[in-house]
């Protein structure tokens, strides 16, 4: 019960974040839709935890997925209020629900990961109406990290044309807090305001959730790039990035 309490104050904050930016654009942006496929439906959630994260950890990121489809919630802002915003695209709403997870605690790929393994450690899971999400611990650093606090994109499944969806988020908090767990640490750049409490109180975790919330919502819209967004195909502006 707290842990959903602190999750619906987190987003609570992105509410007011993505109202106010709304306030200071003079046109809304209205982002095209490529006639690309979205995930729509019932879609399952695997989690591959890459590294060492503790059960609180896990469980905190875990509630955060369910509870954006839950119909429990009795408050506006909630984070399913929130999540219920991807239902104005195209083809109704998307059900999330958490599935499968593995632990590889061990680093069999080591503590630094490139662009390649992140679809390679995505197809530890195979199927249709399925996001595959790598979370990487505080100790392991990807390619790109803090450039981008995390990727989404698609692999094959199998040797046929279905593709399946995956998204990457890293724990930044001794990498890059600044830049990949504001509010909740100050900011490398601009005013330095004192941040905000992390609402679990692991920065690391309440930034990672931040930026996993981005991406999901991106991910369901825009699953293979070709679906809702805005700009160059390989450098898109997405549906919740808008």
């Amino acid at each position: 019960m707290a842990t959903i309490y602190h999750l619906a104050t987190l987003m609570l904050f992105c509410f007011i974040q993505l109202s106010f930016s709304e306030l200071v654009q003079e046109q809304p942006l209205v982002l095209k839709y490529h006639n690309g496929p979205l995930l729509k439906g019932k879609i399952t959630v695997n989690l591959i935890w890459y590294g060492k994260f503790t059960p609180i950890q896990r469980s905190i990121i875990v509630d955060f997925i369910n509870s954006l489809s839950s119909d429990k919630a009795t408050t506006v802002p909630s984070t399913s209020s929130w999540w219920k915003i991807t239902e104005k695209y195209k083809g109704g709403s998307s059900t999330l629900a958490v599935g499968k997870q593995i632990l590889l605690e061990n680093y069999p790929l080591g503590k630094f990961l490139k662009n390649p393994h992140l679809p390679a450690l995505a197809s530890k899971f195979n199927g249709v109406d399925t996001i595959n999400v790598i979370l990487t611990s505080k100790d392991v650093a990807v390619e790109g990290f803090c450039m981008r606090c995390g990727t989404h994109g698609s692999t094959r499944v199998g040797r046929g044309p279905v593709r399946g969806t995956y998204i990457w988020v890293g724990n930044s908090e001794t990498q890059c807090p600044g830049q990949c767990a504001w509010p909740f640490h100050q900011p490398i750049y601009g005013p330095q305001t004192p941040p905000l409490v992390a609402p679990n109180g692991d920065v690391g975790v309440d930034g990672m959730i931040i930026n996993l919330a981005t991406l999901l919502g991106n991910t369901v819209t825009n699953p293979f790039n070709n679906g809702y967004f805005q700009g160059p195909a390989n450098a898109p502006l997405e549906a919740v990035s808008a």
